[in-house]
């Protein structure tokens, strides 16, 4: 089975940074897109960053400038670097995966459980 577990979320003054972390484990034999989704209380969740095995990267408008999406394949993690945050960046952050299990298999899309970021006015 394919896990997702995030890390790095909390509680930060704006301006400030934080970096989310977000551990793939279990078999996956090709990725299409690995992304950050949010949701803020009351908001529907939105895309934030996403990144495709070929490295291409997406931001939504909002964090252009502020956040970055990376990878480090060995270790199976995907990070969102965020900087200069603002109290609207306040959400539930989710991990996002689109992968394969097996060759034959169909893309199959994975959530980690979210981590909480919280940005103080």
């Amino acid at each position: 089975q394919v896990q997702l577990v995030e890390s790095g979320g909390g509680l930060v003054q704006a301006g400030g940074s934080l970096r989310l972390s977000c551990v793939v484990s279990g078999s996956v034999f090709s990725i299409n897109t690995m992304g950050w989704y949010r949701q803020a209380l009351g908001k529907q969740r939105e895309l934030v960053a996403s990144i495709t095995s070929g490295g291409n990267k997406n931001y939504t408008d909002s964090v252009k400038g502020r956040f970055a999406i990376s990878r480090d394949s060995s270790k199976s993690t995907v990070y969102l670097q965020m900087n200069s945050l603002k109290p609207e960046d306040t959400a539930v952050n989710y991990c996002n995966l689109n992968a394969k299990t097996t060759w034959f298999d169909r893309m199959n899309e994975y959530w980690g459980q979210g981590t909480q970021v919280i940005v103080s006015s």
